[in-house]
């Protein structure tokens, strides 16, 4: 199972590190271990690190309406994601 770290920024910091949709979102996915770091010199930039057991599913799941909808959510600028697969 790949490890993948996803970083982006958002427009607020506080309301993306509180939102529970990450949880919703990739928990069905089978993603597991989730944790997010906040880039401390520039706050509205953000990183996820995740466990991903099918990464096709995640990124079929992102490229969905609702997967815009939760990105829209958590204030997350779509145009600056940027995903990094363990090699």
């Amino acid at each position: 199972m790949p490890t993948v770290i996803g970083h982006h920024n958002v427009q607020d910091t506080q309301h993306w590190l509180g939102s529970p949709k990450r949880e919703e979102f990739f928990g069905p996915l089978g993603v597991t271990n989730i944790r997010t770091f906040v880039d401390p010199q520039n706050p509205t930039q953000v990183a996820v690190l995740m466990d991903v057991p099918d990464m096709d599913a995640m990124m079929a799941a992102l490229q969905t309406e609702h997967g815009a909808e939760v990105m829209k959510y958590d204030t997350v600028l779509p145009e600056s994601l940027v995903l990094l697969v363990e090699a």
